[in-house]
């Protein structure tokens, strides 16, 4: 039995509904440990909240001095400075770095404890310079892609890959779709390319009905203004309700405006059995093949179009063959158990 502690984001909790992938992965990979029997504690903003470390009381100068920095982000830095210098007297056999912020990276070799971190990002300034500082060491790295892992190379070197992973219990799979409609779902943010998916699925003439949380406002009233009758908003829903809802379409469509690192709702697609339409960007080529997927020419609406009348022909069974056999939840944590047992193996008695 392991004792692990995961670094999560401290400003977002690890809650139904989720605000993104990386949540999602965090709770599903915690979960799987904690059924193979080891302890697991995810440290996330209600964890901070809980530690009195989310609230940092500053003086009256401190507050007024021309350095003072926004206040969001002076908590946060504080909020992880406080838990780093804190885990080695936590007793975990091994940390899991699954959060984007540049503290852990750069003092992970200071830690007695082996740090093993999940680079779920292209490379950031920010963590471009912790891993310089760094020098590389604190445990082990890890990308979630083939494509990810090669935009960090000049960075950082010897990095494992190891694909993200869904429940094939909670991701069920559907023999047939119970709409002719398609599927778009995440963050409604314009990097993720949700306008996009509204006109593509117009010119293809396929009802859409996009999930997930309103990240950016004026952005989510341009792309509904400019969507119509036949494009529905279900709201930010759980993973129950959002499994649902993409196992019943018939085509599940993903828009990046940017080099994906991955792509988590296209295995969770894939899991349901649903055909993927996709923007050949990033991890995206990796996850999908000829019999699960059809990938567009990036930003491309109009292939796109066409892509999602192919995708709706592919078969649904070679879909959750493909969940099954490469982006389990089960062979995920095997992989990363195996990687945990890997550093732990090298710390000194």
């Amino acid at each position: 039995m392991l004792r692990i502690g995961i670094i999560a984001s401290s400003t977002q909790t690890v809650e139904q509904p989720f605000a993104g992938g990386m949540e999602a992965h965090t709770v599903a990979l915690a979960g799987s440990l904690r059924e193979r029997g080891h302890e697991v504690t995810i440290h996330d903003a209600s964890f901070a909240a809980r530690s009195g470390h989310a609230h940092l009381r500053l003086s009256t100068a401190a507050e007024a001095d021309v350095s003072m920095p926004a206040r969001d982000f002076i908590e946060e830095h504080h909020a992880y400075l406080a838990l780093m210098t804190s885990l080695d007297g936590q007793g975990y056999d091994v940390i899991h770095n699954n959060c984007l912020h540049y503290l852990p990276v750069a003092m992970a070799p200071a830690l007695r404890t082996p740090m093993v971190t999940t680079l779920h990002s292209p490379p950031t300034p920010w963590l471009e310079s912790a891993i310089a500082v760094a020098g590389g060491a604190g445990g082990g790295w890890i990308s979630v892609s083939r494509a990810n892992a090669k935009a960090w190379a000049s960075a950082l070197r010897g990095c494992r890959v190891i694909p993200n992973g869904v429940s094939l219990d909670a991701w069920r799979f559907r023999r047939r779709p119970r709409s002719g409609g398609a599927v778009w779902s995440g963050r409604i943010v314009p990097e993720k390319g949700t306008h996009l998916a509204v006109e593509a699925a117009r010119i293809a003439g396929v009802p859409l009905t996009i999930a997930g949380p309103v990240s950016d406002d004026a952005y989510f009233e341009r792309c509904m203004a400019a969507a119509g009758p036949e494009v529905t908003y279900a709201g930010h829903l759980d993973s129950a309700a959002l499994a649902t809802l993409v196992r019943e379409a018939e085509v599940a469509l993903v828009t990046p405006c940017w080099e994906e690192p991955f792509g988590l709702v296209a295995i969770e697609a894939l899991a349901c059995g649903t055909p993927v339409a996709a923007f050949a960007r990033g991890a995206l080529p990796e996850i999908l093949d000829e019999r699960t997927g059809t990938l567009a020419r990036p930003d491309d609406v109009a292939d796109l179009a066409h892509q999602i009348g192919r995708a709706r022909r592919l078969s649904r069974v070679a879909c959750r063959r493909r969940a099954e056999r490469r982006f389990s939840l089960r062979a995920m944590t095997d992989r990363y158990l195996d990687f945990y047992r890997t550093l732990v193996g090298r710390r000194p008695a």
